[in-house]
């Protein structure tokens, strides 16, 4: 029997090389057995430790509550988007004005956080969609893109999730969404490179015409 070579994985390879797996953020099936108080008192144990292990002496004035500032801060803000009771509510009302163009909400603000390093991803979304006979509340746009946002996340599932998630909401496959943003990963750390920014694009149903899609991103471009 041919013997099977194992080739060993190289994690800062895949970080570097963005990959993703799933529309899907990865979950363990226990990911809510404990609250959020729980989460937090854990949490803040293991970054003090993290801390003390760098060096940094926690009984300084400076230092000692940043363990726990950190925790809530993961639970509370950077990360509240991995609980789906955090998901806006959006409600769905009757186009009465008959406008069946397109509608854009452009340069809503996605503050992410990338998953292989655990550093900032900053930049602005784009959401355009044709009305189906139904609209929402212009805000439930950039509730639903910060929601997305607050979670460890690679930019190409953070834009599918936002483009899955509107058109569910909006029950209409006339949905496009473009992300442009800056990753600390690459300009803070490894290449360092402050100057560039990725955009990503998803889009369906009438969007999937040339014409509609460059209508779009004219739009979005201009001031």
């Amino acid at each position: 029997m041919q013997k099977k070579t194992v080739v060993p994985i190289d994690n800062d390879e895949i970080g570097d090389n963005h990959i993703t797996t799933s529309i899907d953020t990865p979950m363990r099936p226990d990911a809510f057995d404990l609250n959020d108080n729980e989460k937090i008192e854990i949490i803040a144990e293991h970054f003090k430790a993290i801390m003390e292990t760098m060096g940094l002496d926690l009984t300084d004035d400076s230092l000692s509550g940043t363990p726990l500032r950190v925790a809530k801060m993961f639970i509370k803000e950077r990360f509240k988007g991995l609980n789906k009771m955090n998901k806006p509510g959006i409600s769905l009302f009757e186009n009465a004005y008959g406008y069946n163009k397109m509608l854009i909400e452009k340069s809503i603000r996605v503050e992410s956080t990338c998953e292989h390093h655990f550093l900032p991803i900053i930049g602005h979304a784009h959401v355009g969609y044709i009305s189906s006979g139904k609209v929402i509340g212009l805000s439930k746009i950039n509730r639903l893109v910060d929601y997305f946002s607050r979670r460890p996340q690679v930019q190409e599932r953070l834009t599918n999730q936002i483009l899955e998630s509107l058109k569910e909401a909006l029950e209409t496959e006339d949905v496009i969404v473009v992300i442009e943003a800056k990753h600390h990963c690459v300009s803070s750390r490894g290449i360092e490179d402050p100057h560039s920014s990725t955009t990503t694009l998803g889009y369906s149903g009438a969007f999937e015409d040339t014409d509609t899609r460059n209508e779009f991103m004219r739009l979005i471009t201009n001031s």
